[in-house]
């Protein structure tokens, strides 16, 4: 298959560490954020890599040069003069995908232990157009799925979520891990440009009908390295064999 690693983050709130190198550099128990991903989209299936780029473009291609792509074709797409976002991110990208396979797409500063092969296989059986790794929700914004897929969202500060049609079934409320399989059509289904959250067309395209469904890891390790106490947690759970 296919992937996209997201590194194209400016990492503005673990600064000053991200002032000299990117933060897909940033060291967790002694091994790049970048080279922990990349080894489990490889060790998943993944033979072709995107990895989108921004701050310090030199330091992540020498990186990726230097490992060889870990085994993998990988690819730079670099953004400039803005980081485009998810959603722009992948449509920006879209150039070296094959168009033939499915594409699995991680965000470059979340470690996790998902299984990436059993999301791969409930992707292909479900025949879905995005399939979105979930967690438990959080309290201020979460995602809605029901029995057909994604059917709105819950935005920051307001007391109800907004359905993007009727609700068919139960609903459950989801946060979303920044770990997703695609079918590669969905490159010719998003219409949105710019900077924009891969969010946005999920929203669109599940009111449109198309089948944007929820992978349940309640219980995986995730930790979304974003703040120095994050970076803190995830150099203990590497420590602790928790997380690789």
């Amino acid at each position: 298959m296919d992937a996209m690693i997201f590194a194209a983050g400016l990492g503005t709130r673990l600064r000053p560490i991200t002032e000299h190198i990117p933060k897909p550099l940033i060291l967790v128990g002694g091994v790049p954020l970048l080279g922990r991903v990349l080894r489990r989209v490889v060790a998943a299936g993944a033979d072709r890599v995107v990895v989108n780029a921004h701050h310090h473009v030199d330091q992540v291609e020498a990186y990726l040069r230097e490992h060889d792509g870990f085994g993998a074709d990988v690819r730079l797409s670099v953004e400039q003069p803005l980081v485009l976002d998810t959603g722009g991110g992948l449509l920006h990208a879209a150039e070296h995908f094959r168009r033939d396979r499915p594409i699995l797409v991680h965000n470059g500063d979340v470690l996790s232990d998902v299984d990436l092969e059993a999301l791969a296989a409930a992707h292909r059986a479900s025949g879905a157009l995005a399939t979105l790794v979930t967690l438990p929700p959080g309290e201020e914004r979460y995602l809605v799925f029901d029995e057909a897929g994604l059917v709105g969202y819950a935005p920051r500060g307001e007391p109800e979520p907004r359905l993007v049609r009727p609700a068919a079934g139960e609903k459950k409320q989801r946060d979303f891990a920044g770990i997703q399989m695609l079918d590669p059509r969905i490159l010719d289904r998003i219409t949105e440009r710019g900077v924009f959250s891969i969010v946005w067309p999920y929203l669109r395209l599940s009111a449109e009908g198309e089948a944007i469904r929820a992978h349940d890891a309640l219980e995986a390790r995730w930790i979304d390295v974003g703040t120095p106490e994050r970076l803190r947690q995830a150099e203990a759970s590497v420590a602790a064999g928790e997380l690789t």
